[in-house]
């Protein structure tokens, strides 16, 4: 008899446990196990480690596979209640000593009969030929494409959050912790009683009563600094919407501003400062004619601005004329900081709303979740678990589909946040999508293309850049390695197909196939395959952390960010005052709501995972396992250097720390 080692791993989670029958089957090149009933009354419960042997008469030789599955009654049994069971990992040792590693990290809800490869058996040249095709086409059964809208990307298809695969849910804990309801950040901020009130603000210091809850520092700097133009420059750079400003070299048409207008004094020029790489421009065209959402049955207003900003001597970014419409007129005045005090606060606020539309929308969910979510299915999919790619990416996707139905259904649905209290929500909302995604390119999605085509290679205090290279510097590095060690030359990945059909999907799914997005549809050299991996990485983690966890600290002080504006901009200047500005901002109960709101979606749960924390340890081989660590001693040297230079930073920028990013799109 040849007796193998068999040790099972339960999940840590607080649902992972299982009271049923275990069984597996071992299968070798020559030979196969009987199926075992694995015994022990609590060897699967919550975080188990239990050992068995596995007696067979001959030797199985070169482990390759296993087999799994779970029964609730066994023939001279009791019956028991059906439990779920999350296993993470089997491990198998032989007689002479050899080990075979199975990552599982799947939960198992039937009793049905499951196979598992071995993680390392197959040899790592030949993962398109050894494909487990059983397993793909479950998988393209379980992980469904549905187009919600035309023109957007598709999305995962399920009816509701339970008909998500077990796999793809969240775990116990971040579920009782996570509610996307407005409703619940009423309750912790203690803003119930004004949520349905539909009376204007009559004074700011009734706003400030507001903010009493759930400070932050950035939160309480933005509400005693929102209406000074340094700190509106400032927003552009390392707020939570750094990806709208772009050096001008040359004015558009439609914005008529002279050197008189933002030079009266003669100092300068606009072309010398052109010239100089002193000018910069933030263009909302996207916005333009967008139908505005109605709220309390009344029409809201949401303008399609430029903004014009200067850098000064002292490195200071400064706004000097805003227009509000895209097409000049006599009733669409340019704003100048020479203008009375309330004609320019109304011009930033309704700068200042805009700005909050198109990141919540563009910048934020299409780019970030929706993308990510596109990433996700694709991998699912097309990619089989013992795939290097799979390895790679799977932490990488943890939450995106539950998340995003929950936003799908709580957010911008027909009767969701958006379509509640935001300008853009409603009928705007779905045009406002279409035309982000039609603007998306591969290079505005890798960041260092998209810092130089937006010129902003030299811009100073720009740490949103600064600590976005070096993030994508670190993941480039780590890709590039992993992938290289299984992946020698170019034609290993022409002829992968799942590498293949991963990019094509995404390519079809996410792009719709356009050509001018600069997506690839093929890959046909290993450097291909590493940047744009390093992309959906970067994407999942820097980028979303970026867009996403400042969304309290910008936006709570809600006259910095307001979701919504109730009047019309002024068509002449001299027109506005403080009684104008009030009567503009949104509601008390929409800005209740959305504060919120913004809450929610800035707090992370309990088992937030951090990039580079690899809990389930897909990878099994000692070169990928020490490129970890030292992808993790990376990210640990970057975020102390972010921390040596916050200190001296009087708003310091953390979105770009590893330390408080997750993994993946998350939340």
């Amino acid at each position: 008899m040849v007796d193998y080692e068999v040790t099972v791993s339960t999940g840590y989670l607080d649902d992972a446990g299982t009271s049923n029958y275990i069984f597996i089957k071992l299968l070798g090149t020559d030979g196969e196990s009987e199926r075992k009933w694995l015994k022990g009354d609590s060897s699967f419960i919550r975080a188990a480690v239990s050992s068995f042997t596995v007696s067979c008469p001959t030797s199985l030789g070169t482990l390759v596979a296993l087999e799994l599955d779970k029964q609730i009654q066994l023939e001279k049994q009791p019956l028991k209640n059906p439990d779920d069971w999350f296993a993470c990992k089997v491990t198998v040792k032989y007689p002479e000593g050899d080990t075979y590693k199975f990552p599982i990290y799947r939960m198992i809800t039937d009793n049905e009969v499951h196979s598992f490869r071995e993680a390392t058996g197959f040899g790592i040249f030949h993962w398109g030929e050894l494909s487990p095709l059983e397993e793909l086409n479950q998988r393209e059964k379980d992980y469904r494409w549905h187009l919600h809208e035309e023109g957007v990307p598709h999305i995962m298809k399920a009816e509701d959050v339970n008909s998500l695969p077990s796999e793809v849910q969240f775990s116990y804990t971040k579920n009782t912790q996570f509610y996307l309801t407005a409703a619940a950040g009423l309750v912790e901020l203690k803003l119930k009683s004004l949520a349905d009130s539909k009376k204007n603000w009559t004074d700011v210091e009734d706003i400030n009563g507001l903010f009493s809850f759930r400070h932050s520092h950035i939160a309480d700097y933005v509400q005693q600094h929102w209406r000074e133009d340094t700190f509106f420059g400032y927003q552009y750079l390392n707020g939570i919407n750094p990806t709208m400003i772009r050096r001008c070299s040359a004015l558009p048409e439609n914005f008529p501003v002279t050197d008189h207008m933002v030079f009266p004094g003669g100092q300068c020029t606009l072309e010398d400062e052109m010239m100089h790489g002193n000018i910069f421009l933030c263009d909302y065209k996207i916005l333009d004619g967008l139908k505005a959402n109605i709220i309390n049955e009344k029409q809201q207003y949401l303008m399609a601005p430029l903004v014009l900003l200067h850098k000064k001597p002292n490195d200071k970014l400064m706004p000097i004329a805003i227009q509000l419409k895209q097409t000049p007129s006599k009733d669409n005045p340019i704003f100048f900081p020479t203008d009375s005090e309330y004609d320019w606060l109304m011009a930033k606020i309704f700068v200042r709303s805009a700005d909050f539309n198109e990141h919540q929308i563009n910048a934020h969910l299409l780019r970030t979740h929706l993308l990510a979510e596109v990433f996700a299915v694709s991998l699912l999919r097309n990619v089989s678990k013992n795939h290097p790619l799979h390895k790679l990416l799977v932490p990488h996707t943890r939450y995106t589909l539950h998340i995003n139905f929950l936003a799908r259904r709580d957010l911008i649905s027909e009767d969701g946040f958006f379509s509640k209290f935001v300008a853009s929500g409603g009928d705007g909302m779905l045009t406002l999508l279409r035309r982000s995604l039609s603007s998306v390119t591969y290079s505005s999605l890798c960041i260092p293309e998209d810092i130089a085509e937006r010129g902003l290679e030299a811009v100073p205090n720009f740490y949103y850049r600064d600590d976005g290279l070096k993030l994508w510097d670190i993941i480039h590095r780590y890709v590039r390695e992993v992938l290289s060690f299984y992946y020698k030359d170019d034609a290993d990945i022409q002829k992968n197909s799942e590498l293949q059909k991963w990019i094509a999907d995404i390519s079809e799914r996410g792009f719709h196939s356009r050509a001018d997005s600069g997506i690839p549809q093929s890959f046909t050299t290993v450097e291909e395959l590493v940047k744009f991996v390093t992309m959906v990485i970067f994407t999942c983690s820097g980028q979303h952390s970026a867009v996403n966890n400042g969304q309290y600290d910008y936006g709570s002080w809600m006259p910095n960010s307001p979701f919504t504006l109730q009047l019309p901009p002024p068509t002449t200047k001299g027109t506005t005052s403080e009684a104008t500005m009030l009567d503009t901002l949104p509601d008390m109960g929409t800005t209740a709501n959305g504060m919120a709101a913004l809450w929610l979606l800035s707090k992370p749960s309990s088992d937030s995972v951090p990039l580079g924390e690899y809990p389930e340890n897909h990878f099994k081989e000692k070169i990928p396992c020490l490129l970890i660590k030292a992808f993790q001693a990376d990210l640990q040297g970057l975020s102390a250097s972010i921390n040596i230079r916050n200190e001296n930073l009087e708003v310091p920028y953390t979105y770009m720390d590893p330390v408080v990013m997750e993994n993946s799109v998350a939340i």
